[in-house]
């Protein structure tokens, strides 16, 4: 397993805790150098971020992107179901896709993926973007 969570989540926590590190309106080129993202793929990444209300945009000179509200009240896990859609660790937990595993009822692994689906979240709504910026 090369990881729990695609890039599109990790560079949504970078982006994100890179506005709540800058005061105003923060151009996304200026984003993308800083963390060492694609500026096209940055652009998706912040679109799913403005589409759940986390940020705003202005356009022209001296415009760019900024929170819209304050670091602390953005948590990690809503930033991640954000641009993921789901924390759920395995695909038969998602219930985002519509479909329900035709085996949940009889699944002898399922309670370790809902166990583990459980403390995820629990940890990710525990810690805020501030946490992030305070740490270093």
């Amino acid at each position: 397993m090369a990881g729990m969570f695609s890039t599109k989540g990790q560079y949504a926590l970078r982006a994100m805790a890179d506005l709540a590190q800058h005061e105003g309106w923060v151009s996304l080129g200026d984003v993308a150098k800083r963390q060492n993202i694609s500026r096209k793929y940055l652009e998706q990444v912040i679109a799913l971020m403005g589409r759940a209300g986390y940020v705003t945009s202005l356009r022209g000179k001296g415009g760019g992107y900024k929170l819209t509200r304050k670091p602390e009240e953005y948590t990690l896990g809503q930033i991640l179901r954000a641009a993921e859609g789901s924390l759920a660790p395995v695909g038969c937990l998602d219930c985002t896709r519509g479909r329900i595993c035709p085996i949940v009822d009889t699944c002898s692994t399922i309670s370790v993926w809902r166990e583990l689906g459980k403390v995820t979240s629990e940890y990710l709504d525990s810690k805020t973007l501030a946490d992030i910026i305070a740490e270093q």
